[in-house]
């Protein structure tokens, strides 16, 4: 069995597709809700003969909280025990039968090297300019307006909001932090109004840029944890999995241009390599660095233009219905600690759908050097 843990401390030149977009801009401002999704209708499993299934016996993540709360202390070891202790609590796995720990953290602290509260200053090392530069030139080249980047942004933190009220994000484990108080909840999560984020000035490029601090992911602290392990192993030691991980897929487009177009390359490959359809999919849990990155994505997806010209492709992927999207909230919301956000998205995939009764989800996310990821996640039969 593999324990995966990861902690985290932490107007443009106009692309050759841009005028095809500037005509065709995209509201979601009739459909911010999502709506239950409740599937009833059962598909094929993805096992395949003679290939151990992998699946998810469960995972966990402390709340995710802005940078310089109350973790700002913390090194990003304190905070992985906090997950790694909150995973083990949980599932009672005993230690002597655990066969690997994989940890990650995505930029080192500098005394154990943390750069994470200077990352608004940092470039990305493929472009040299920072992602919120690459956000905001990728919403002008596809014609997202500010106003459908708001509204977007408020979508996720309504949402997060509701489910955090309702209890749905049960992933995350209380964290006694040391000299402090416990912390039970994200604290990045705070719907505002329309009005309120239209004050905000430009983030990024400035006086003319379309992406604020309001419709982007904060600077987050937080880790997660997950235990997976090969189906026969699980259930010998009397677990009841949450999910089997089924296909994935990695890709990598010009980081210039299209660095975070990611999932827009990632879906389609990894729904023909599982041999679905975007209508088989019951929840969709994409990474939400930016309102306009994702927006943006949406416009690419359901570009036959797009398609043809830069995905070498007859068709459109398929826009992913908003009914079905990110139901509980994002990064936008919930936050983006680099590298904690991939366990986050696969647990989000897995607990939705067994409370929404799907059976599969599809996990994407963009990447620094142009990359993307995708996964499908299969509900385990209850």
């Amino acid at each position: 069995m593999t324990i995966l843990t990861y902690p985290f401390k932490n107007l443009p030149t106009a692309s050759k597709w841009a005028l095809r977009f500037s005509i065709r801009p995209l509201s979601c401002s009739s459909q911010l809700r999502a709506a239950p999704a409740v599937q009833t209708k059962t598909k094929k499993t993805l096992a395949k003969p003679n290939i151990r299934n992998v699946v998810v016996v469960d995972g966990v993540r402390t709340p995710f909280l802005l940078s310089g709360t109350s973790y700002k202390d913390l090194m990003p070891h304190d905070l992985a025990r906090a997950a790694l202790t909150g995973l083990l609590h949980r599932t009672s796995v005993p230690k002597e039968v655990v066969d690997y720990i994989i940890f990650g953290t995505v930029i080192q602290e500098v005394k154990t090297s943390n750069v994470a509260r200077e990352l608004p200053a940092v470039s990305e090392f493929s472009t040299s300019e920072t992602m919120g530069h690459s956000a905001d030139r990728l919403a002008a080249a596809f014609a997202v307006s500010r106003l459908e980047q708001d509204e977007y942004a408020l979508r996720s933190h309504s949402l997060a909001k509701k489910a955090q009220d309702e209890g749905l994000l049960s992933d995350v484990v209380p964290f006694k932090v040391p000299g402090k108080d416990t912390v039970t909840k994200d604290n990045g999560i705070r719907p505002s109004s329309l009005e309120q984020m239209a004050k905000l000035k430009p983030a990024f490029i400035k006086p003319y840029g379309t992406v604020t601090a309001a419709n982007s992911s904060f600077l987050t602290d937080g880790a997660s944890a997950m235990l997976i392990m090969a189906e026969e192993k699980a259930l010998a030691m009397g677990y009841k999995p949450k999910a089997y991980l089924r296909d994935f897929m990695y890709v990598s487009q010009d980081p210039k241009d299209q660095l975070l177009l990611g999932p827009t390359y990632a879906t389609p490959k990894v729904l023909e390599k599982a041999g679905l359809t975007m209508n088989d999919i019951d929840a969709f849990e994409f990474h939400e660095a930016f309102s306009g990155q994702i927006l943006a994505n949406f416009k690419a997806m359901d570009s036959d233009w797009f398609a043809e010209n830069y995905m070498g492709r007859k068709t459109k992927v398929g826009l992913p219905p908003l009914e079905k999207f990110n139901n509980w909230g994002g990064s936008l919301s919930l936050g983006h600690p680099f590298g904690a956000t991939g366990c986050r998205l696969v647990m989000a995939a897995a607990n939705r759908l067994r409370k929404e009764g799907g059976q599969y989800g599809l996990v994407a996310a963009c990447a620094a050097g142009g990359q993307g990821h995708a996964m499908i996640v299969e509900a385990y039969p209850k």
